[in-house]
């Protein structure tokens, strides 16, 4: 039987962020499996800034009624890649064809993303979508397909799945296609330690202690009833669409409920991260409309209710 061992490598390639979920190569289903597509599932559980991941434990073991693991990846709330085989698994059921993807067996024919979200009053975040569009966009290039072997659940299913909710899958393909055909995307980086770029108050230390960090040091201060930011400098180059990533290191002594302020075109927007986990790499914040021009777009705000260190290191702007 076929297994897609290059997967954590092709995704992380890809700019995607990956947690491997034990033993991902040897944990699959009997049967065949030659992937010639992707297949985009949610899992019906809702999730949150502080539960990104509650179907992880099912899509791993299976249900009693159908045994694990049920994809090859979860996509949790924060777009993190959760990748649980490299073979064969209980997702798909069997297709009625759709687009080039043929009647069959589904599970031999798709590799599925189970993107945690519940589907009913709850949308893909940005940060899911992005990851999912990049990741199905290098899988595809890997497989040697073109994007419209990139399907929905419901488009393939004999049975009425109505997954995943809430996206235009022809969008879907078309923002697949776009990524494939590789066009270059204005991207910046502002550390802490950018010059001119980054700004804080007195009150944010400057530490090195985290192997996890971007650079050679990040700062750090207490959460307190008051915004008291640490502002990131962009100079974007036009109004569009941008995702923004930040990158923190993870401690367990760091803050649980760590607020991200993005100035928007349509103003702030807050997005709230855990900073006690998978640090040391992008996490996607999700993806905003920005005017142009050079002032702060992104700052990390010490007004948390958690305990804990709220951490300032380094943000990405990416136009998409």
């Amino acid at each position: 039987m076929a297994t897609v061992p290059w997967l954590v490598d092709v995704l992380r390639s890809a700019g995607v962020q990956v947690v491997v979920e034990g033993d991902w190569l040897n944990r699959m289903r009997p049967g065949s499996f030659d992937p010639i597509g992707v297949l985009w599932h949610h899992t019906a559980s809702t999730s949150s800034a502080t539960n990104p991941h509650p179907a992880l434990n099912i899509c791993i073991n299976g249900r009693s009624d159908l045994a694990g693991p049920l994809c090859q990846a979860l996509v949790d709330y924060h777009g993190v890649f959760h990748v649980i085989s490299a073979g064969r698994c209980n997702h798909a059921g069997v297709s009625r064809g759709s687009g080039p993807i043929p009647a069959g067996d589904g599970n031999t024919l798709m590799i599925g993303w189970e993107i945690d979200y519940n589907g009913v009053d709850q949308e893909m975040t940005a940060a899911q979508y992005d990851a999912s569009i990049a990741a199905t966009a290098a899988v595809l290039t890997r497989l040697g397909r073109d994007a419209g072997h990139a399907r929905g659940h419901r488009e393939t299913s004999t049975t009425g799945k109505i997954d995943p909710s809430f996206i235009d899958l022809n969008v879907m393909r078309a923002d697949v296609a776009a990524k494939m055909a590789g066009g270059t995307a204005w991207s910046s980086i502002v550390d802490n330690s950018t010059t001119g770029r980054f700004t804080a108050s007195a009150n944010w230390g400057v530490s090195s202690y985290s192997g996890q960090r971007y650079g050679a040091d990040y700062r750090y201060a207490d959460p307190v009833a008051a915004s008291d930011p640490a502002w990131y400098r962009f100079n974007v180059p036009a109004a569009g669409n941008y995702r923004v990533d930040a990158w923190w290191p993870a401690n367990a002594g760091y803050n649980s409920a760590t607020p991200y302020i993005v100035a928007t075109s349509t103003g702030n927007r807050t997005v709230t991260v855990d900073q006690r986990a998978t640090g040391g790499q992008w996490r996607t914040l999700g993806t905003f409309a920005l005017p142009a021009g050079d002032a702060n777009r992104v700052a990390v705000s010490r007004w948390s209710s958690a305990s804990g260190l709220v951490i300032a290191d380094a943000v990405r702007l990416t136009r998409v």
